[in-house]
């Protein structure tokens, strides 16, 4: 199967710098490709230490010009924050330096501190995703850009440099709701899943998205990418106590970021979701949220970790897992030996497991050139 690498940028720890974070990462970004990652991949945040990388687009080309083989993804660019043009701009020429290795990941955003940081109504987010998606989206297989919707008016523009390899089948969404997933099916879009949600109803969620997908398109949806929040260690006590102060401390700064116990989500059209989750946090205690969302992510010693990712990624029907091994405040030398474990314990094994599993199948490239 599949294994990539996530990086977040993430400071939590006031008394390290911003620059301290970013030599860390970068240092094991490095790493990747040689370890045998096949993926190197970031999201994208604003205003605070949550996570501070505010244009994967650019983080992904400088790794681009670092790497040879390894595919670049985003996890996800949130588009109602950008001017649409310059979204397709930044991608088709990561896609042209890199030759082709671009993953293009897109959301609609939820922090509310971002949307208020770029004077943006969180109310419209919806809109403008959909419509931003799909001007982004027949753009990168034109490489024209021409829009007349109910917030995007676009005059006909040319995207220049155009995209090397078409964006079908290597294009996901963040997440989709009830109400968007027929608009997401028809885009085209896989799934990036994060876990949020009992894996229940994630395997039942994604199940009848892949349906909802082939009716809408008459062919397979691309499988989804599973990303992980994942610690590792040979020794059970260690892995444990890694997982209880690093995972969690991730959890809550979740929980903080997007204000999940903040009543504002119920005011705010197209995030009624949230405001359900809110009175869950309310009637259970933010203390067993925390606790839910961290055991959510897969952690203990590399055969555990080896057995909860196969099953996990059969279950979904995955392509393949990203990984993200540093987070909640964790000094650089855990980082380092948390990444070390799962190169060295957990890669190589789970490479041989499910080889047909692989992001951007060449089932996608064949119809692309058909």
């Amino acid at each position: 199967m599949h294994i990539g690498a996530g990086f977040f940028f993430q400071g939590l720890d006031p008394k390290v710098s911003d620059q301290e974070v970013y030599r860390t990462q970068l240092d094991i970004a490095d790493q990747c490709e040689p370890a045998g990652f096949q993926s190197i991949w970031t999201a994208e945040h604003h205003f605070n230490r949550y996570h501070m990388m505010p244009n994967p687009a650019q983080f992904l080309t400088y790794m681009a010009g670092r790497t040879t083989n390894a595919l670049l993804g985003s996890m996800v660019m949130v588009i109602p924050w950008h001017d649409p043009i310059r979204v397709a701009e930044s991608i088709t020429f990561l896609d042209t330096v890199s030759g082709g290795r671009t993953i293009l990941g897109l959301g609609r955003g939820l922090g509310k501190i971002e949307f208020d940081g770029f004077r943006q109504d969180m109310g419209e987010s919806r809109q403008r995703f959909i419509e931003y998606a799909d001007a982004i989206s027949q753009s990168l297989e034109t490489g024209v850009m021409e829009y007349d919707g109910q917030i995007l008016k676009q005059p006909k523009v040319e995207i220049r440099p155009n995209a090397a390899f078409s964006f079908r089948g290597r294009t996901y969404a963040s997440a989709v709701s009830p109400e968007s997933a027929k608009i997401m099916a028809k885009l085209g879009y896989g799934l990036i899943l994060i876990a949020q949600k009992p894996w229940e109803t994630v395997v039942r969620e994604t199940t009848e998205y892949a349906a909802l997908f082939e009716e809408v398109n008459g062919y397979e949806c691309p499988r989804p990418i599973l990303v992980n929040l994942t610690t590792v260690d040979t020794d059970p006590a260690r892995a444990a106590d890694m997982h209880n102060e690093y995972t969690m401390a991730y959890a809550r700064s979740t929980i903080d970021h997007y204000e999940f116990q903040n009543p504002h989500m119920e005011t705010i059209n197209g995030y009624e979701y949230y405001a359900g989750l809110r009175k869950n946090i309310e009637k259970h205690g933010v203390l067993t949220f925390n606790r839910f969302l961290a055991d959510l992510q897969i952690h203990g010693t590399p055969d555990q970790v080896i057995e909860a990712t196969v099953e996990r990624v059969r279950a979904l029907n995955c392509a393949g897992v990203i990984n993200m091994m540093s987070m909640g405040g964790m000094p650089a030398d855990i980082a380092q030996r948390n990444f070390r474990t799962y190169v060295d314990h957990v890669l190589p094994k789970l490479k041989a497991i499910d080889t047909f599993r692989e992001i951007g199948s060449p089932s996608y490239e064949t119809r692309r050139a058909a």
